[in-house]
């Protein structure tokens, strides 16, 4: 007796019949947090430039040297960078939540004090409390963030969201920096901001949750100092050289006692019985030369924004108001690249994005070194910029995803401490760089064509400096996920 098959059922026709995968799916409590953390970072970001442009003015105003001009942006970056590893322990230790509060307390309180300055003094003082809120804030806020979001795919998307905010606010800062100081005054590029940090420091408390440690370590004093000191040092050698040259004697023994004190702290942290920063955490492959590319990315693109107000104020004669609008397009490509960032990450993973980003960034930037001396060439800029500004956000994503990788929550305070701090350092040491090329390639020489030709020599070791850090992080994080565990 034979058996006929059942005849087979219809294929399921509709939408409604296509099977989906269940994915992560962010909650109503997770956006809100999303929000208020990504709000404060592109705030600090816009904190970063926006002053920039309005330096000139901010000078006349209060009686600044031409000499003296640059501590405005220099003693910001200083407490900035210098603080920022040791808050962000401090972090792991008060919470992070409470630290995140009262850094934006002070930097409310500072901008005012900043808006209210009528002598360089007061300014300068409001400008370190300033960077000492941002040297608080960044690493808390970026520390709630990554545990707020487990790692995988969520935790992708928050990154590339953060980093595209970042980096548009830097744009941002730029064109309003222009705005204000035009229609209003230099002293609204503080004022803004007290509004902004009010309104976080209210929600905040309703809608962060955070966890105290259980138990509270003793906090690495000697590593503490030894790491301050030294970034202060090395960021105020790099200053001095892009001011004074490399030769100076001021700038060699600033490197020279930076770089001895950080080798001190290496040495106090291998022997602390609670250091600032594990050997084990050092010695992970993901977190060493996945801040090596961060760091590259934040010198190269920031100095390259640099390099381009050269051009665009010195050769082509824009104001600064019309500098900063052209660099909305690289503000736009950045937020495309941040969109893009976490998708590219889940897809191709963190090596191959951090690759792939900067092998189109340094195309990118390797094509304005045919930058002429007409205004025409303004739509090479754009489309370059825009371009570069992509690749370099998916560098940027890739980054951070890598760096804060692998890690328990209870030492994520620790990894993004280091990942701002290379941020930081990378927004300081770039400009300093390149405009020692500048200098060293014009020579006394002036004029639009001696100033072209510096800013083309600066952009095209600009240009390979990115290539070479895209190569570095294919090399040694080839292996990153088949030796994480043992690393760690």
């Amino acid at each position: 007796m034979s058996r006929t098959a059942p005849a087979p059922s219809p294929a399921p026709t509709g939408p409604a019949s296509v099977p989906r995968a269940a994915g992560p799916r962010i909650t109503r409590r997770q956006k809100l947090v999303l929000a208020l953390l990504l709000g404060s970072q592109f705030m600090i970001a816009v904190d970063f430039s926006i002053l920039n442009v309005a330096l000139p003015v901010v000078g006349e105003g209060l009686g600044f040297s031409l000499a003296h001009l640059q501590w405005i942006a220099t003693s910001f970056a200083l407490a900035a960078a210098g603080f920022t590893l040791l808050l962000g322990r401090v972090a792991d230790l008060v919470g992070r939540k409470n630290l995140f509060i009262g850094g934006m307390v002070v930097l409310g309180l500072s901008s005012a004090l900043g808006g209210l300055a009528t002598s360089p003094e007061v300014l300068l003082i409001a400008r370190v409390l300033q960077g000492l809120a941002t040297a608080a804030v960044t690493p808390a806020g970026l520390a709630l963030l990554t545990t707020a979001f487990k790692e995988g795919p969520l935790r992708e998307r928050a990154l590339g969201l953060n980093g595209a905010l970042m980096s548009a606010g830097f744009t941002a800062g730029a064109i309003l920096g222009g705005l204000l100081t035009d229609l209003l005054s230099w002293r609204w590029a503080f004022f803004i901001n007290v509004p902004v940090a009010a309104l976080v420091v209210i929600l905040a408390p309703s809608v962060i949750t955070d966890s105290r440690p259980e138990r509270r370590p003793r906090l690495d004093v000697p590593g503490a100092v030894t790491v301050t000191g030294g970034l202060l040092l090395l960021v105020l050698g790099l200053t001095q050289a892009g001011e004074t040259g490399w030769t100076a004697p001021t700038t060699l023994a600033s490197l020279a006692a930076g770089v001895a004190l950080l080798i001190a702290f290496v040495r106090i942290e291998q022997r602390a019985t609670a250091p600032l920063v594990p050997m084990h955490i050092l010695k992970r492959r993901s977190v060493v030369w996945g801040n090596a590319a961060g760091l590259i990315a934040f010198v190269t693109e920031t100095s390259l924004v640099f390099l381009l107000t050269l051009y665009l104020q010195e050769v082509l004669g824009y104001s600064a108001l019309a500098t900063g609008l052209a660099f909305g397009v690289l503000g736009v490509g950045t937020v495309v690249g941040g969109m893009l960032g976490g998708r590219a990450v889940g897809r191709f993973g963190n090596r191959r994005t951090i690759v792939l980003g900067g092998a189109v960034q340094a195309a990118a930037t390797l094509s304005l070194v045919a930058l002429g001396t007409s205004g025409s060439w303004i739509w090479l800029l754009l489309t370059a910029t825009f371009v570069g500004g992509v690749g370099n956000m998916l560098m940027i994503v890739g980054f951070m995803v890598t760096a804060t990788s692998g890690l328990p929550d209870e030492e994520q305070g620790r990894a993004t401490g280091l990942a701002t701090m290379t941020q930081q350092v990378g927004i300081t040491l770039g400009i300093p760089v390149m405009s020692a090329i500048v200098t060293a390639r014009t020579g006394a020489a002036t004029g639009p064509e001696a100033v072209l030709s510096g800013v083309s020599t600066a952009i095209l070791v600009n240009s390979a400096l990115v290539l070479v850090g895209a190569l570095l992080a294919a090399y040694f994080l080839t292996e990153r996920n088949r030796t994480a565990a043992a690393e760690g």
